[in-house]
């Protein structure tokens, strides 16, 4: 490290002071000899520094436990056809136990914001993983709807918690140049895990049948719960506001290739000046209040049209009279789509701010379902399942980034419960689409499950409108 010369301050790369007046050039920070100590700041350390491999490999690790979240949380939707045929039972009888996985998803979402902000991201992404992993499992041995609706309640829990805490230890090792490309790319992994989920199940369920669906799919969650838990470091964000916990932020900052000494003082000096409040109820304040109400509106019917197609849009083809594999290559292309839209979109925001492409591919959304209301199922397969694909282009697109827009309205101490809450919120809409698809696709058929998800998306883009905090466009 350079020393202070007599005439005043000078430059360092890596350690900033305790000052009233600290000076930035070119992504540095300076030391002030009126400093009693040495600090760094960590969220200009983290916002404005490189993008080391540590945090690129935090990503990635983060990024596949999304993946398993998608991959184990979609495999019920491919199962059903079977499931409905060997057990002869309806879709209505279904639809409870869809339903109770979603509310496990709700609560597991609502909860593990709470307990990311206050025990840490890193256990609440493991034990978000174990516990989907064990519970999908265990359902390969259910014998009744009965046991699946628990299973899958208790599957739920961990699904739902995996995404808020996943998508919070992305955004707090990235850097804010490369956020929100970094969280879409995350959140991405949830078609992305629903597609090879679709690919998983097109070659286990013909020749290993149902049950083995869940008995791999556990066991590759489990698995990968047990690597996280060797591997995934607590973020930096989160333990700069935990003193006693300062050596093992040292630790991690060496890892990140910054070196720093024992005695060093950690700050957050931009969060800490606008943090006045920790949990719940500083989702309100600061002018935050439109802004949640409207994301929550958001996340609940974007997760209704979403979940629809993930929960019945196999089902929905088959009683069309396609079969299985047709139909679940459905849901397939509707996966492969979202994964490109989401990162098209993110690319998009990057550039152009999150107001106008998110509103874009609302809009865009609604129309390809409607569009899809006047497509000959039995002439026209190829271009309904095309068509799907698309759809889920512009729904997975808006779904990915929003949790940008979330990262980027909440501060650290509330970020992981702000997402959440609008993800719980959110699951509340899935909850709905477990029982308005069962009963829509009985009632009308193709159209009518089409007309609901067209409807979902035009309400999407009036409540994103409402949003006034959304991320600005990149100044040229």
């Amino acid at each position: 490290m350079t020393e202070s010369s007599p005439m005043g301050e000078v430059s360092t790369p890596h350690i900033a002071a305790i000052s009233s007046y600290p000076t930035r050039l070119s992504g540095e920070v300076t030391i002030s000899r009126e400093s009693a100590y040495l600090s760094l700041d960590i969220g200009q350390f983290l916002d404005n520094g490189p993008w080391s491999a540590l945090q690129k490999v935090v990503v990635f690790i983060a990024a596949l436990s999304i993946i398993m979240d998608g991959f184990d949380g979609q495999l019920i939707g491919f199962a059903v056809p079977v499931l409905i045929k060997e057990w002869g039972v309806t879709r209505g009888d279904f639809a409870p136990a869809l339903a109770a996985g979603l509310v496990g998803m709700g609560i597991g979402s609502a909860f593990a914001g709470l307990l990311a902000d206050r025990f840490g991201r890193r256990g609440a992404v493991i034990v978000s993983v174990m516990v989907f992993g064990l519970a999908t499992f265990c359902i390969g041995f259910a014998a009744n709807l009965w046991q699946i609706g628990a299973l899958r309640f208790v599957a739920g829990l961990g699904i739902g918690g995996a995404l808020p805490s996943s998508t919070t230890v992305a955004a707090e090792f990235t850097p804010a140049r490369r956020r929100t490309l970094a969280i879409t790319a995350t959140i991405v992994c949830v078609p992305l895990g629903g597609m090879l989920a679709g690919l998983f199940a097109s070659i286990v369920l013909p020749n290993l049948g149902w049950r083995a669906l869940f008995f791999l799919g556990g066991t590759l969650a489990v698995l990968l719960g047990f690597i996280l838990l060797f591997i995934l470091p607590e973020t930096p964000r989160f333990l700069v506001r935990r003193r006693a916990r300062w050596a093992e932020l040292r630790r991690l900052v060496g890892r990140m290739s910054r070196p720093v000494k024992a005695d060093i003082v950690f700050t957050d000096l931009d969060e800490q000046r606008i943090e006045k409040r920790e949990g719940f109820p500083a989702l309100f304040e600061k002018g935050r209040t439109r802004d949640t109400i409207a994301l929550w509106c958001a996340f609940f019917l974007n997760l209704l049209a979403v979940y629809s197609a993930f929960t019945w849009l196999p089902t929905m083809l088959t009683s069309e009279g396609l079969d299985v594999a047709i139909a679940g290559s459905g849901l397939t292309a509707y996966n492969f789509g979202g994964v490109l839209g989401a990162l098209m979109c993110a690319m998009a925001i990057t550039r152009y701010g999150s107001r106008w492409p998110l509103l874009l591919c609302s809009l865009l959304g609604a129309a390809t379902a409607l569009y899809l209301t006047r497509v000959n199922i039995a002439l026209e397969t190829s271009i309904l399942i095309a068509g799907f694909g698309v759809q889920g282009f512009f729904a997975n697109a808006v779904q990915s980034t929003m949790y940008a827009v979330c990262a980027y309205v909440y501060p650290t101490s509330v970020r992981a419960t702000g997402t959440a809450s609008a993800l719980a919120f959110g699951r509340l809409g899935a909850i709905l689409s477990a029982f308005a698809g069962a009963t829509v696709i009985t009632v009308g058929g193709k159209d009518g499950y089409l007309l609901m998800l067209g409807v979902a998306m035009i309400g999407l883009t009036l409540s994103l409108a409402v949003v006034g905090r959304h991320i600005p466009a990149r100044k040229t």
